[in-house]
This record gives structure tokens, sequence and C-alpha cells, in this order.
């Protein structure tokens, strides 16, 4: 039986298809996964792991007999994917798998902020009613900037123009699927056009802070900022000190620097939400990724294409 090293945790029942598959060997934390790969350096024939976690060249020169390395989402900005092909080792992620997860959770981190949910339910908790709370807006005629207009950035756009919310994007270059999306050449440009400003690019050094302070000046004190990207895409010192001093109204975070540890700066503000990294986790989600990392591996065992290559 082929030897997969898993590296991300699965629950149970989504684990029990890799195991109807493969020898798994389970290494969700740094020890254990040195330890896995000393003890079993000459097995493993498969890695199965996530942008966030990895996959480094020393790690794939260990491991003589690999021939996948697979991100289960769609990012893979921490596998040293060039080492990998260097070696001869095909390299996979699980794009397409959960873009309406993460798109549905967006819509629900925007709408909770720009609505005050929280706060809301907080002055219910302390008696407080409607009249003693300022009024909020709603969605339509509001104008939504998606820095990354991808494939998750789409299906953002979609839903919120299901709203009645004008959409604006910034990509390197304008796309010509786009639809009545207006492109902005820089994301301050777009900032200073939008109401909120959802992020949605990739990972990695291209998009390190491209929320910045400048970016948040640009969008203003009316602003609601939502990441569901990489947490290296905003500047969290920028934001705190923004939201801190109603230079942006809110902002709404599944992903941050430093994670999983919270981040510091933003936890006793009001003005913020906060998930756990959970915009793409669903039970019909993770199911699809492990379904399409086995569909992978299908495919490289018959000669075949790979079904999602990086």
């Amino acid at each position: 039986m082929t030897t997969l090293l898993l590296l991300v945790a699965i629950a149970d029942d989504h684990k029990a298809l890799l195991h109807a598959r493969f020898r798994v060997i389970d290494a969700p934390d740094a020890a254990r996964r040195a330890a896995a790969i000393a003890a079993h350096a000459d097995e493993i024939e498969l890695v199965l792991t996530n942008g966030a976690t990895g996959f480094r060249a020393d790690e794939i020169a260990a491991l003589p007999r690999l021939k996948l390395l697979a991100a289960q989402g769609a990012g893979y900005e921490n596998l040293d994917v060039a080492a990998a092909k260097a070696r001869g080792v095909l390299v996979c992620n699980g794009a397409g798998t959960n873009d309406d997860c993460v798109a549905d959770h967006t819509l629900a981190l925007l709408l909770s902020s720009v609505r005050a949910l929280p706060q809301q339910g907080a002055a219910v908790r302390a008696g407080v009613w409607r009249d003693a709370l300022p009024l909020v807006p709603q969605f339509g005629g509001r104008r939504l900037g998606v820095i990354g207009l991808g494939a998750i950035g789409r299906k953002i756009a979609s839903r919120a123009a299901a709203f009645g919310m004008v959409i604006g994007y910034h990509n390197r270059r304008p796309r010509g699927d786009a639809g009545d999306a207006t492109w902005f050449d820089s994301p301050t440009a777009l900032a200073a056009w939008a109401d909120d400003l959802v992020v949605a690019t990739p990972g990695g050094a291209g998009t390190t802070h491209i929320v910045n302070a400048a970016v948040l000046a640009a969008l203003g004190p009316g602003g609601h900022v939502v990441n569901i990207a990489r947490g290296s895409c905003i500047d969290t010192a920028a934001l705190a000190d923004a939201l801190r001093a109603g230079r942006i109204a809110g902002a709404a975070l599944d992903v941050y620097e430093g994670e999983p540890r919270p981040p510091e700066a933003l936890v006793g503000l009001s003005n913020v939400i906060l998930t756990p990294h959970v915009a793409g986790w669903s039970p019909q989600s993770i199911r699809a990724t492990v379904e399409n990392f086995i569909a992978n591996v299908d495919a490289m065992t018959r000669g075949e294409p790979l079904r999602t290559p990086v």
C-alpha cells in the first residue's frame, strides 16, 4: 500500500477516505513531522499538506521515493515547488474545492461587519434597544472592491452583486471575464473608490502587506475590510491603528499574521470580527479536497495529467 505523509488535521470521517487507499502516517505538528520523515524516509511516496504548513526543500530531498506533493486547498505559498519539480516530483493543489464555502463565509463576514451584528447582539444583551444605536448601512448601492479577482474573488463578487453591490477589483491586469466589474490599477485606487474591501489574492512575497496604511486611509472612515486570503496580505499594525483611530469603520478577518496565535493588536477592538481560518471549511468542502487529492493520485498512477496541477 502506498505510504502517505499527512501533515494537516482532517476529521476522522474524511481521513477514512485516505486510510481506505493509503498507508497514512499522521504528522500534524512539527515534532511528529520530523519524526515521521526520519523514520519513514524510504517509504513515503505522497505528501498532503496545505499552503500555510508547506513542505521544505530539505524535506523533499530527504524522501527518495516521493512522487507527489499536494496542497489540500488552493494555496501553496509555503511548498517549495521549484525544489519538488527539480527532483521530478509532481505538485498539485485543491483549486476549486472550497471556493463556494470561502465565498459564503466572506459574505457572512462582510454582512456582519457592515451591519454591526456582533455590536448589536452585545447591545441587546446589555439592555440597549435600537433607538440608542447608530444606523448602519444596507448593501444595495455600496461599492465593493475585491483585491484578487480569481476564482474565489469572482464568486465573492457575484454574491455581493446579488445584494445590489457595485463591484470593482484590482489584479495585475484587467480580466476579460470580469463582466461589469471595474478594474483599478492599484489597491490604493481601488480603496479610494470602494466603500468596502475584500482581500482574496494569493499569499506570498508579492502580496505581503498589499493592504497597508495608505490603502486603509484611502478606504476611509465608513469602510470595512474583510480578509479571507492570507494574514500576510494586511499590515496588522496599520489595521489596528486605523480601527482605533476611526479611520475605517470595521474589519472582519479569517486569517492573521502569526496564526494560529490570535492577533493581539486586534482582539480587544469591538469593531473587529475574528474567525479561526475556517472560511474554506465545511463538511462538503473538506471531503471535496480529499477526493480531489485521491483523483490526482489516480491520474498520476495512470500516467495522465494531474487534475489540479501546480
